[in-house]
């Protein structure tokens, strides 16, 4: 695991049971290399086993880009390839996806990550967003997919996003690659986006919803996020038959007594 100070492509910083992981390429627009995509997996990696974070937020450097994908810049000249070959792929079969090493929950982090959008996702950027629990975005944020419009079908990012937006809403952001952008409003109207936020709160809506799920306790957190995403695999009788497994192991009864006791207490969150 490369120690923290020494990390080259990503900035971290972890303190009251937040870990805040910010990609730091902004001369890039924060696209994604292979020195970050290693560092990503063994990030994910150690903060599985780290005890001291309950939840993660995960922005950009900079206000032009939270991130625009794989870094087209590490791919070579297409000049180079072989007859018939594309980048990535040793087979038409055996494709070495970035997926494996950005995402969270590819890599079993099963904690909450929050994203904070802070200008361009697009593009690879989809694989990162498709399995972050949910959204927040900057005013000025906008999504969009060029892959059609640089000669590339569409393919893991909207299967991706499927999840997390309406099939037709997919579809368009597929289609018109590069020619439309989706506002962070729509982005909020569709589903794929929680909350918008002038870019200058940004930091702090992101930081007070992740102090708030850190506050929890670990264990039932955990539970729930584990049972959601499982809920969008099967299907609904499937997950309602193993949400009595879920409710078993994630319930700790030294949390639930605390939280019985802050209930009959009559001191109640100051909810926003």
């Amino acid at each position: 695991m490369t120690a923290m100070a020494d990390l080259e492509t990503l900035l971290y910083d972890e303190s009251d049971g937040v870990a805040w992981v910010t990609l730091n390429r902004p001369e890039s627009l924060n696209a994604f290399d292979p020195v970050m995509q290693r560092e990503l997996r063994e990030l994910w990696s150690m903060l599985r086993t780290n005890d001291d974070v309950r939840c993660i937020v995960l922005t950009g450097a900079g206000d032009k880009a939270f991130c625009t994908g794989l870094d087209r810049e590490g791919i070579g000249s297409f000049d180079d390839l072989p007859p018939g070959k594309l980048p990535g792929y040793n087979t038409p079969w055996d494709f070495d996806d970035p997926g494996r090493s950005v995402c969270p929950k590819t890599n079993q982090l099963w904690k909450p990550v929050i994203a904070a959008v802070n200008g361009m996702a697009c593009g690879g950027a989809f694989y990162i967003l498709g399995e972050v629990d949910f959204i927040i975005a900057a005013d000025h944020a906008t999504f969009f997919d060029p892959h059609v419009t640089y000669g590339m079908p569409a393919a893991f990012e909207p299967i991706f996003l499927l999840h997390k937006m309406p099939f037709q809403e997919v579809m368009r952001l597929s289609l018109l690659g590069a020619h439309e952008r989706m506002s962070a409003e729509r982005a909020r109207e569709v589903g794929l986006v929680s909350e918008v936020a002038p870019a200058a709160e940004l930091a702090a809506r992101a930081r007070w919803a992740a102090a708030a799920i850190a506050d929890q306790p670990a264990l039932a957190i955990q539970g729930t996020l584990r049972a959601l995403w499982m809920g969008l695999e099967v299907s609904r009788r499937q997950a309602l038959d193993h949400a009595f497994l879920f409710t078993n192991v994630g319930t700790d009864p030294a949390s639930l007594a605390e939280g019985q006791e802050r209930f009959t207490s009559g001191k109640r969150i100051e909810w926003r």
